[in-house]
């Protein structure tokens, strides 16, 4: 079965160095170093897991003062690995104002990326901040949809004060408002938004524009309300990502096929509903 993976960091020394003071962090959250790969490494697990990755961006700078993972650098693995790499997540930094308006433009129109994605937690801001609406209002215009952090993260957990970041930047409700105020603007939640799961299943069902992947945490954890409806109601709106390299393929792909969902359920979850929704 055909599998897009909507969420896939790059894994190399680029993405690395751009999360500047949390790489420790994370290394301690997965229980595992969190040191780079080569470009030809990361691209052989790909294709060995049989998933056409959709390669994520990074972008903090105001936060970390580290430079960005850029829109350039994920395009160029994109174009160069045709069949592995399906697309890219463009980043801007909100905070970057007419720049980052400028760098969006650049995005869709001359990188031709899929869209843009935000992490709320770690950029220290929510999407439902009207200070940031320029930017959403310039997104809208170029029709490209955005992929949203939801719940915990993993970066800065453990550490004091979270080094500065705040869950309740990445609360379903700040995507709930973003939805109503730009109702043409396709917006992906992503991670199961833990711990507002069902905060996050209302504002699925309830917002046509808002879809739901579920990188970042192993299909066995996730709530039983959340299993069941992906089977039911949200079936239409769920899609697959890995968060990659947080865990590795072969356990996701295990505990999805555990869950017991038919081969419709999850052909719509691992390529349907991304090939519909997002034209892939």
């Amino acid at each position: 079965m055909r599998v897009i993976d909507l969420h896939c960091y790059p894994n190399t020394a680029p993405w690395i160095a751009a999360q500047g003071p949390y790489v420790e962090a994370l290394g301690k959250y997965w229980g595992r170093s969190w040191v780079p790969k080569r470009e030809e490494e990361v691209i052989e697990e790909f294709r060995a897991a049989g998933v056409e990755a959709v390669l994520v961006a990074f972008d903090i700078e105001s936060v970390t003062g580290t430079p960005p993972c850029t829109n350039e650098y994920v395009a160029r693995l994109r174009d160069d690995h045709p069949g592995v790499v399906a697309q890219a997540w463009a980043a801007v930094d909100p905070f970057k104002g007419d720049t980052a308006i400028q760098q969006a433009k650049v995005a869709i129109r001359d990188l031709k990326m899929l869209g843009f994605h935000f992490h709320p937690i770690m950029g220290h801001y929510s999407v439902d901040d009207r200070r940031l609406y320029p930017l959403f209002e310039t997104i809208n215009e170029l029709r490209a949809p955005i992929m949203v952090d939801v719940g915990t993260t993993g970066m800065g957990a453990g550490l004091p004060g979270g080094l500065g970041a705040k869950i309740r930047h990445a609360h379903p409700s700040a995507v709930d408002t973003l939805a109503a105020d730009f109702p043409d603007l396709t917006i992906i939640a992503a991670h199961p938004g833990w711990p507002w799961v069902d905060e996050m299943i209302a504002v699925a069902l309830h917002k046509g524009n808002v879809f739901w992947e579920m990188s970042g945490w192993a299909p066995r954890y996730l709530p039983d309300s959340l299993k069941r409806d992906i089977r039911g109601r949200l079936q239409d709106k769920i899609m697959f990502g890995s968060d990659y390299p947080s865990i590795p393929y072969e356990r996701l792909f295990r505990e999805w096929s555990e869950l017991g969902y038919s081969e419709s359920v999850m052909a719509k979850v691992f390529h349907e509903n991304a090939q519909r929704v997002l034209g892939l």
